[in-house]
């Protein structure tokens, strides 16, 4: 009962920030520099031919623009119908993708059914990471992808701190930004208190839940081209929010029929090279 409550919550929250998320600096990829950046991870990562992606966690459908642009066949989820009836307006019309209502921990989808498994900034709020993690290796091909772009939310990098003193002391002039602020309420600093990764999301801790559940091929490419496009067109305040915290983005691969997944050696970046 303790997990179902806390989804609850969790939905409720997100549900009901769903009419002014795209207001929240970060959370709208606008066209141009940002979009071009978050095209190239994906390519980068999953190839540029169109496939079969599965988006977990859509939200308001941001991400799922990214990937309609790049050509891709999309079924994007979410457990929120107030954030699906954003994204599906956004999209309206668009055959190449269907949204569902679904829990991104237990997708429901078929066996081996898709070419790449994407989200962003889910996998800090998974009650059930394991399950999740052995939900996606399910649901993907032989040879399939999985893309996620999270960060540590739990607190500020060194920089960040000094990145944050700076933005209050810039708000004491220009004012607060309530829209921002919502991410950092009371009651999503609850809700995180009781997630397994309550005490931090980092490429070190997520690396052998990944490889657990079968995955192989486990990297972490640079965030840092996200963030300086990002940065191109942001003020002073927005510029200084891409320093907070440690972001990075993970790449997996499930394994060919036949092949194993292997020691999975792959050594993890320098802090520098993952922060931004």
């Amino acid at each position: 009962m303790r997990n179902y409550d806390l989804k609850e919550d969790i939905r409720e929250y997100w549900s009901r920030r769903s009419a002014t998320f795209d207001l929240a600096f970060g959370h709208r990829i606008p066209p141009g520099p940002e979009l071009d950046a978050w095209a190239a991870a994906v390519r980068e990562a999953i190839g540029p031919a169109p496939q079969k992606v599965l988006e977990l966690a859509c939200g308001t459908g941001e991400v799922t623009n990214v990937l309609l642009s790049l050509g891709h066949e999309v079924t994007a989820l979410d457990f929120s119908e107030a954030m699906l009836g954003v994204a599906r307006a956004k999209h309206d019309g668009n055959t190449r993708a269907r949204f569902i209502l679904a829990d991104a921990e237990r997708t429901m989808e078929p066996d081996q059914t898709y070419d790449a498994v994407i989200c962003r900034h889910l996998v800090w709020t998974l009650t059930e990471p394991e399950q999740a993690f052995a939900d996606w290796f399910r649901v993907l091909k032989p040879g399939g992808k999985l893309l996620v772009f999270d960060g540590d939310w739990t607190k500020p990098t060194p920089i960040g701190r000094i990145a944050s003193l700076a933005v209050r002391v810039i708000e004491r002039f220009i004012g607060h930004d309530p829209y921002y602020d919502g991410a950092m309420s009371e009651r999503h600093a609850n809700i995180m208190t009781r997630l397994p990764f309550s005490g931090g999301l980092t490429p070190e801790g997520l690396k052998p839940l990944v490889a657990a559940a079968g995955f192989a091929e486990v990297r972490f490419p640079s965030h840092r081209p996200i963030a300086v496009a990002q940065r191109r067109n942001a003020d002073l305040r927005n510029r200084l929010r891409t320093r907070f915290y440690r972001r990075f983005v993970l790449t997996a691969s499930r394994p060919e029929d036949g092949a194993t997944a292997g020691p999975h050696l792959n050594t993890l970046p320098q802090p520098e090279g993952i922060s931004s």
